[in-house]
């Protein structure tokens, strides 16, 4: 089973298991197809964080998210005059557009190292439908269409991404094919040369060489000294399920179990889904989240991340004992990390019982919103993720990895994996996919209706609620003291596979992105069977 946010993704995946491969390395073909046929959400010179179970039962976390250039100060950007404590606005949008938002990559090697450690076949064949869809092209969808659209006025200002994205001054229209033959050339120098034609070899001198004139910070020696990180998951309990999902920097394992801790004390099946009481609930339940998510999170190798200590039961008692059933309240917090919303997510498993979700960006819509010369890639902008404020959690520090909200999150019964599920959105990822948990465990939904299902999201000042919620229900919440924002969405495109008691499994992607999950089913021959015809 292959779900990713863009069929030709899923088909370069299950051409992998067709091929006899395994869930990384269809994995792992997908991210590359992504970075053609997503190009707004994921790139090489972007961040990853994978979760990875294994058939013998064991799960580890590859972290390769982006940090700060060597280069990188903590007043290196000029923030806005007056800006919130949690705006991390700069002047000139310098951490936001252009080559100083770029920071160091990890996704390439992450892919790499998940596949050199976990998959069975060669980068070069893994690779090849990416490469096939660079150079040959592939049809625009409406949603790339609109993306492009919405990005138009900063990418107009590059001339290769204008004269790619934006022909005769518009975006490019669905239907439309998009050829990348640069990028194509790109993919199939890594193919024969491995992650090290980025990482120390010539394309990463043509992004150094880009840099350099540019006024940017990533250096030849942020691209060869990167190391992905190996971590262990958080691993929480929830109503006699097992929750794992990523550590630190990630916000989301720390978080979602501090939120299911929480919940674990009410009725969330007798409140209802979709309820006033629900939705208050889990409002409540998120701004207790962020409330509490400064101190809850960063990167473990510059600041203490008290991980036992949110995540115990003992400590969610506490933030339950405060909770108002009837009102909304203020929940005291700090600074709040700025996230692009725009990303990509899938999950593949295997017959052999090997599981695989992952999410993958560029940061923000586009990342940096340039193109670097000579090698098609779109760089990430993730240097608007640090406060440009010195002295502060997030501040910027040489190395320091960016924080995230990515949620390659899986459900285990026993033992068993029932449930891998993660999607893209910026700083509404963990409470979405804390939703898709809620409505699997407590509101019995099948896995699609999870999955699609309308989300709500704050982090204290407004409520956002998708439309799918009744109007009576929004009244009724806001009564409570909620600023209520209705939403077309809330988070992005889910991707998610069920195990089912019999071996057997079913995929589901949903309406807020191109998804498709697709299935290989039956099998080789038995043995000895042959077809033959009577005399």
């Amino acid at each position: 089973m292959v779900v990713t946010n863009h069929p030709l993704a899923s088909a370069a995946g299950l051409e992998m298991l067709a091929a006899g491969g395994n869930a990384i390395d269809a994995a792992v073909a997908c991210q590359f197809a992504l970075t053609v046929v997503e190009p707004m959400m994921v790139g090489l010179i972007g961040g990853t964080t994978s979760h990875i179970r294994l058939a013998d039962g064991s799960h580890t976390i590859l972290d390769g998210m982006s940090a700060v250039p060597l280069a990188g100060r903590p007043d290196m950007f000029r923030p806005v005059p007056g800006a919130a404590p949690e705006v991390f606005d700069t002047i000139g949008q310098e951490n936001q557009v252009g080559p100083k938002a770029v920071a160091a990559p990890g996704s390439l090697l992450a892919w790499c190292l998940a596949l050199r450690r976990f998959g069975t076949m060669a980068l070069g064949d893994v690779m090849q439908p990416a490469i096939r869809f660079a150079t040959q092209g592939f049809t625009v969808t409406p949603y790339l269409s609109e993306c492009i659209d919405s990005a138009a006025a900063d990418l107009a200002r590059d001339k290769l991404a204008a004269a790619r994205l934006l022909p005769g001054g518009a975006a490019l229209k669905p239907g439309a094919r998009l050829i990348q033959a640069d990028y194509g050339e790109a993919l199939s120098l890594i193919a024969r040369h491995g992650e090290g034609a980025l990482h120390g070899g010539p394309l990463g001198d043509l992004v150094v060489e880009c840099m350099e004139k540019t006024g940017g910070y990533v250096s030849r020696r942020d691209l060869t000294d990167y190391r992905v990180v190996e971590r262990a998951p958080i691993r929480g309990r929830y109503r006699g399920w097992e929750i794992v999902g990523p550590p630190p920097p990630a916000a989301s394992g720390v978080h979602i179990t501090q939120m299911l801790n929480i919940l674990e004390g009410f009725d969330v099946a007798g409140l209802g889904f979709g309820t006033a009481d629900g939705v208050h609930l889990l409002a409540e339940v998120l701004k207790i989240a962020f409330a509490d998510r400064a101190e809850a999170s960063g990167d473990p190798a510059f600041v203490k991340v008290p991980v036992e200590r949110i995540t115990s039961k003992a400590y969610a008692d506490e933030r339950r004992a405060r909770l108002d059933l009837a009102r909304a309240k203020q929940w005291t917090g700090g600074l709040l990390a700025r996230e692009g919303a725009d990303t990509t997510h899938l999950t593949v498993a295997d017959g052999k019982g090997n599981v695989i979700t992952t999410t993958q960006t560029i940061n923000s819509l586009f990342g940096a919103r340039f193109i670097i010369p000579g090698t098609g890639m779109v760089p990430n902008d993730y240097m608007s993720n640090f406060d440009p404020r010195p002295g502060n959690a997030l501040s910027i520090a040489p190395g320091k990895r960016v924080t995230t909200s990515m949620s390659p999150v899986m459900a285990l019964r026993e033992g068993r994996v029932i449930y891998a599920l993660g999607l893209p959105g910026g700083r509404k990822i963990f409470p979405s996919a804390l939703q898709a948990l809620v409505n699997l465990i407590d509101h019995g939904m099948a896995l699609q209706e999870a999955v699609e299902a309308p989300r709500v999201w704050t982090e204290g000042p407004v409520l956002e609620i998708e439309h799918g919620i009744a109007e009576a229900v929004r009244t009724a919440v806001a009564a409570r003291g909620h600023k209520v924002q209705v939403m077309p969405t809330v988070a992005g495109g889910m991707n998610a596979i069920q195990f089912h008691d019999d071996g057997t499994m079913t995929g589901a992607a949903c309406w807020r992105a191109d998804g498709a999950a697709v299935a290989l089913g039956g099998g080789h021959a038995r043995p000895g069977v042959r077809f033959v015809l009577p005399r």
